[in-house]
Formats: structure tokens, sequence, C-alpha cells
């Protein structure tokens, strides 16, 4: 007899699971510049017709909200095989629309794990030099650098050899003078 509970809670459980949702890994983060278009996906299987996919940010500050479709902001489904793909569309991304976006799978009852955007404005060249400018510059340092090594050792060397000869001198007098001193 509990052979036959068992039978009958495992084939209820079958049922209830073939309408199960299950997740496609998505994007952990998706950098893009700013006024390009972003496109996120949440992907998914299931065996379901009826779910749908609501789009919610969160933008760090506040809760999670629907993200508001419009002209620039479009939602759609793709489906590749048996998985489909809940899609957000930004097509002119501001800074504004940073935020880690989820989707949530309605008939399902299921939140993804998410993506991050980024938006990020790209620096500017504060000084435009072509690379030939730059090769001369780097040319002209290496110069520079190695005459400000090569001056100093040079003069160093040269008073050394002076202040050598000097000694030299020096000591020849002193020796020539030694057998003088004597002679009186």
């Amino acid at each position: 007899m509990a052979t036959i509970h068992v039978f009958i809670i495992c084939s209820m459980a079958v049922v209830f699971a073939s309408g199960e949702v299950t997740l496609e890994a998505d994007r952990p983060w998706l950098r893009v510049k700013l006024f390009h278009t972003a496109v996120l996906e949440c992907c998914y299987r299931s065996d379901k017709d009826s779910v749908q996919t609501t789009w919610l940010r969160h933008d760090g500050t506040t809760g999670p909200h629907p993200v508001n479709v419009s002209d620039l902001v479009t939602v759609g489904n793709k489906i590749h095989s048996s998985v489909t793909c809940g899609t957000l569309k930004l097509a002119s991304a501001r800074l504004s629309d940073s935020g880690l976006y989820r989707c949530w799978l309605n008939g399902a009852d299921v939140l993804t794990h998410g993506t991050y955007l980024q938006v990020y404005e790209p620096l500017e060249k504060t000084i435009n030099l072509s690379e030939k400018t730059k090769n001369d510059i780097l040319i002209a340092e290496g110069l520079l650098l190695f005459l400000c090594i090569l001056v100093p050792s040079v003069t160093l060397l040269l008073k050394s050899k002076k202040l050598h000869a000097l000694q030299k001198t020096t000591a020849k007098r002193e020796v020539e003078n030694i057998y003088q001193v004597g002679i009186f």
C-alpha cells in the first residue's frame, strides 16, 4: 500500500515538474559607451507557453522597479531551439541607465540572476599627438637622459685625471727635494 502512495506522489511530482522553468546562465555584466545600444537577455527553458517576462531594474538606491518601455527602450522575445530569451534593448544608453537588470518570469514566479549594465563616457584625448611626434619626444628624452649621465661622468673623470697628474708631480718634487736637504 505504501508503494502505491509513493508511486502516486512521484507521478504528481513529475507532472508538476514538467511545467517548471530552468534558467540559463545570464551574462553577468555588460559595459556600453554613452549613447550606444545595449541589448540585455534573460534566457530560460520552459514547457509552459504562458511565461511572460517583465524587466526590473535595481539602481542601488531604491528597490527594484519595472523598466518603462518607450521609443528608446524595447522589450521582446527570441526563441532558439528550446531556449526562450527575453530581450531588453536600450537604443541610446544614458549614464542613468546603469544598474542591475533582472527578468521576472510571470508564469513561473521566478526572478533571474540578472545582468549589471554599466554605461560609461569615454575619455577624450587632451593632447592629440601623432605616433611620429610621440616617438620623436621619446627619442629626445632618451638623448637628454644620456647627456645628463654622460656630461657629469666625463667631467668627474677629467677632474680625477688632473688630480692624479698633480699628485704625481708633487710626489716627484718631494723625491727630488729629499737629496738636496742633506748637502749643506
